[in-house]
């Protein structure tokens, strides 16, 4: 722990290199309590406190443990330790969790009670375009304000304006050593498809898709089995992309891909609606 570091600059440096930690708030202190409330500290993958304090071991398990699972599912929690004498008197048992609230026990003398809220700070999801079609651009314009980190891989020659992408690639290969969740988006319409759906398999990602008619990735299919590449490989892109939202244009497409794939990355971080599920 390096409580000499400033936690606001190096949050700063850490989010502008886009790398994961936590932000770790002391929210509130009852009774005899190593650090109180207003103190953060930031906390690494790797469980490191790089910088400030939030208490001794007293809090640390616990908020460690948290900080490992906020950033396994991108979810902020609030942790309250307490002694063991008050959980009984809630009726809770540590580790369990109860209106949002992560109980834990404090089993220090001082038998304080400490709430730490645990935040995640991931990097920009990453939106990987492989193509220079109009619909590969229109998907670059519309995803950057929604929060994506964007890279564009494809021949610069192809294009007549160099699109304003966050990594721009001449190419089919791109840089994926970005730590975030990935989406590859295959583009091409006819310019390179072989070629960037080759790449577009060799990417680690949760949604692969190609712009196209499941005719034509059939037909690329085939081309690439004989080729020797495993069918199941080449299945994990699904034709074709985006919701059935009754798009023309290439912005339209672009917007029915994006809908798409704000739902894969929202998946489960909405609570539903009870009212409104009736």
């Amino acid at each position: 722990m390096t409580a000499h570091v400033d936690v606001l600059d190096l949050m700063s440096r850490l989010k502008a290199a886009e790398e994961p930690f936590v932000l770790a708030t002391v929210v509130r202190t009852v009774s005899v309590t190593a650090a109180k409330a207003g103190a953060k500290a930031i906390i690494r993958p790797d469980g490191r406190i790089e910088a400030g304090w939030i208490g001794g071991g007293c809090a640390r398990g616990a908020t460690l443990k948290a900080a490992r699972e906020a950033l396994a599912d991108g979810q902020s929690r609030l942790v309250s330790i307490q002694p063991e004498n008050l959980l009984e008197e809630l009726g809770v048992k540590p580790g369990e969790d109860r209106d949002g609230i992560n109980f834990a026990r404090n089993m220090c003398p001082s038998r304080g009670t400490m709430d730490i809220f645990v935040e995640p700070v991931l990097p920009k999801p990453g939106l990987v375009v492989l193509g220079s079609s109009p619909v590969a651009q229109a998907l670059v314009e519309q995803a950057r304000p929604l929060g994506y980190h964007v890279t564009l891989a494809a021949p610069l020659a192809h294009f007549d304006a160099m699109p304003e992408a966050d990594e721009l690639v001449d190419g089919f290969a791109p840089d994926t050593s970005h730590q975030a969740r990935r989406f590859v988006i295959v583009s091409t319409q006819g310019k390179g498809d072989e070629a960037a759906l080759k790449a577009a398999l060799a990417i680690d990602a949760e949604y692969h898709r190609f712009v196209g008619s499941r005719r034509k990735m059939a037909s690329l299919r085939e081309k690439l089995t004989a080729q020797g590449i495993a069918a199941e490989a080449i299945d994990r892109v699904k034709a074709p992309a985006g919701l059935d939202i009754g798009a023309i244009t290439p912005e339209e497409i672009a917007l029915s891909i994006l809908a798409e794939i704000t739902v894969e990355r929202r998946r489960g971080q909405r609570i539903p609606d009870i009212s409104l599920a009736k």
